[in-house]
C-alpha cells in the first residue's frame, strides 16, 4: 500500500524497534496452541457465559452442522494482511478506524442501509487520511455483529419478566420472539454474507473512490469557529485532491482502492467454532477478519479465552476499570504466547475522567512485561446513561474527552494510541447528545433506533473525525 505521508515519525522509528526487539519469531498461534491440547471444541471443557439457552438442542445441533457445511464469509489471505497491518499499527506507523452498529439487525441489510454504513466509515476515511496524512485500517462492526451480552439475561415486562434481547442472531426485539432460536445464527450467516457480498461490490465501484467524496454539508455546525476550522479542512483536501489529478499523479492507494475489514464479538462459540476452518495446518475464524473478547467474557480460565488461544485471526480485548494489570498481562500471554506483533489489540473503555490512573498502570504493565499490542480506544461504553426520562444515551462531550484523556495518557507513557473503536451509523438518528448538531435530550425521541446502545449519527460521526485530525497532528509533530 502506498503510505500518505514521506517521512517516518521518531515516534514510528521507536515504536518498530521495540517490536522488533519483542518479535520471538517461534511461530503461529496453531502450533502453540495445539502442543497444549486446543482443539476447536477445547473450549467446551471450561466455564462459559453470556451463552443462549436453548430449548430445542436437537434443533442446535442441526444448526451448527448447516454452518458448518458453509463456505467462509473471509479468506485466510485477508486475515494476514489485517495481521500485518495491525503489525504496523502497533509500531506507531498506522491508525484504525473501527466503527458501526452497536447490534446489526436483520431489518437493516438492505441497500439503502448498506450504502450509508459504507458511507460514513469513508467519509471518516477521507478526513482522516488527507487531514491527519496518516495510513488507515478501516474495520466495520459489520457483517457479523448480530449477537450482545447483556448485564441480566431477562428484564421486567408488565408484570412479568421476559428474555432479554440479545441480538437478532440469537432472539428477537419483538416480545414473541424471546426465545433464544438456534436458527437464527444460520440467518444471521446468511445476512452476513449478503453484506459482504454488497459491501464488497461498492468498494469495487466508485462508490468507494476517495477522489470522488460526496458533498460535504456543515450546515449542521452551529459554532461559527468551528464551522470555519472544518471548512478550512474540506477545502485543503478537495484542493489536494485536485491538484494531484490536474498533474496527472499516480493515484494513492489509500484513496483509489479502500479495504474494509469485518469484525463482530466473538460470543456465542456453537457460532464461532462452525465458522472455524482448519487451512495449511493453522485454525482460521473464517466468519470474519477480526474478532474481540468482551469485558464479560475475558475469564482467563474460561471458555472464550480456550477458544479465542488457537486461533489465527488478530484478537480484540476489552478492558476497563476492573481490569488487573497483572491477569491482564497473564491473558496477552495466553493468547499470543509466541509475542507476534499485530496479533493482540487491546480495547480500553473506562469512562471520561476515570482514563489517567488505570490506563497508565496497564500501559507501564504491559510495556514492562514486553509485550506486543496494538492501543485502541473506545470511548462509547464507559460513558453510557439513562436521562431523567429513562432514554439511554451518550454525551459526544464525555465521548471526545475519554479520547483525549486516552491520547494525553500514551503521550506521557511513550506509546501510540493506534486506533479508535466508535459504535456510529450513517443514518440522521437521534440517540447521542451534544456536538455541534446541537443534540439535547429532548430531541432523543425524534428518531432513536438502535435495539441496544446510542450511536452517533452521521453529523456526531463526521465531527469526531474532524477533531481526531487535531490530535493526530499534533502527536505526528511532536514525534
Amino acid at each position: 500500500r502506498t503510505s500518505t505521508t514521506t517521512t517516518t515519525t521518531k515516534m514510528s522509528s521507536d515504536r518498530a524497534s521495540k517490536v522488533a526487539r519483542r518479535d520471538n519469531g517461534h511461530g503461529d498461534a496453531a502450533a502453540a496452541a495445539s502442543a497444549d491440547g486446543w482443539t476447536p471444541q477445547s473450549w467446551r471443557e471450561r466455564p462459559i457465559l453470556q451463552q443462549p439457552s436453548y430449548k430445542d438442542q436437537e434443533l442446535l445441533k442441526k444448526s451448527m452442522e448447516k454452518l458448518s457445511s458453509l463456505p467462509p464469509l473471509v479468506q485466510p489471505d485477508e486475515i494476514i494482511d489485517l495481521r500485518k497491518e495491525l503489525a504496523e499499527v502497533g509500531a506507531g506507523k498506522r491508525f484504525i478506524l473501527q466503527g458501526g452498529d452497536c447490534a446489526e439487525r436483520f431489518q437493516d441489510c438492505n441497500a439503502e442501509r448498506l450504502q450509508n454504513k459504507l458511507k460514513i466509515i469513508l467519509q471518516m476515511s477521507v478526513v482522516l487520511v488527507w487531514g491527519a496524512r496518516i495510513p488507515l485500517t478501516r474495520i466495520g462492526r459489520i457483517a457479523g455483529q448480530y449477537m450482545k451480552p447483556r448485564s441480566k439475561p431477562t428484564e421486567k415486562h408488565g408484570d412479568g419478566e421476559i428474555m432479554a434481547y440479545k441480538g437478532d442472531a440469537i432472539n428477537g426485539h419483538s416480545v414473541s420472539e424471546r426465545d433464544h432460536d438456534p436458527d437464527r445464527l444460520v440467518q444471521g450467516y446468511f445476512h452476513s454474507a449478503a453484506t459482504l457480498n454488497y459491501v464488497r461490490s461498492l468498494l469495487v465501484s466508485a462508490f468507494a473512490d476517495l477522489h470522488k467524496p460526496s458533498t460535504w454539508d456543515l450546515t449542521f455546525v452551529k459554532d461559527e469557529t468551528s464551522k470555519a476550522k472544518y471548512d478550512s479542512v474540506v477545502k485543503e483536501i478537495t484542493h489536494a485532491l485536485e491538484f494531484m489529478a490536474s498533474c496527472g499523479m499516480a493515484e494513492d492507494d489509500q484513496m483509489s482502492r479502500v479495504q474494509l475489514y469485518s469484525s463482530h464479538e466473538g460470543l456465542v462459540l456453537d457460532f464461532e467454532e462452525a465458522m472455524t476452518r482448519k487451512v495449511d495446518d493453522k485454525y482460521y475464524n473464517l466468519g470474519a477478519h477480526f474478532i474481540w473478547i468482551g469485558d464479560r467474557t475475558r475469564q482467563i480460565d474460561g471458555a472464550h479465552i480456550e477458544y479465542f488461544r488457537g486461533i489465527e485471526n488478530p484478537v480484540g480485548c476489552k478492558c476497563g476499570p476492573t481490569t488487573i494489570p497483572s491477569e491482564l498481562i497473564e491473558l496477552i500471554q495466553k493468547l499470543n504466547p509466541t509475542n507476534r506483533p499485530g496479533k493482540i489489540v487491546l480495547i480500553s473503555r473506562f469512562g471520561a475522567g476515570k482514563v489517567t490512573e488505570k490506563l497508565t498502570e496497564i500501559i507501564q504493565a504491559v510495556e514492562a512485561a514486553g509485550l506486543n499490542v496494538v492501543w485502541e480506544c473506545d470511548p462509547m461504553h464507559g460513558n453510557t446513561f439513562a436521562t431523567s426520562t429513562g432514554v439511554k444515551t451518550r454525551d459526544f462531550k464525555a465521548i471526545l474527552a475519554e479520547l483525549m484523556e486516552s491520547f494525553a495518557v500514551h503521550e506521557a507513557c511513550g506509546t501510540w494510541l493506534g486506533g479508535v473503536h466508535f459504535e456510529l451509523t450513517g443514518e440522521n438518528v437521534t440517540e447521542c447528545v451534544g456536538g455541534s448538531c446541537g443534540m439535547s435530550p429532548d430531541d432523543l425521541t425524534e428518531n432513536y433506533e438502535s435495539f441496544c446502545d446510542p450511536r452517533l449519527n452521521w453529523q456526531q460521526s463526521i465531527e469526531m473525525a474532524f477533531r481526531l485530525v487535531d490530535v493526530l497532528k499534533q502527536r505526528k509533530a511532536e514525534k
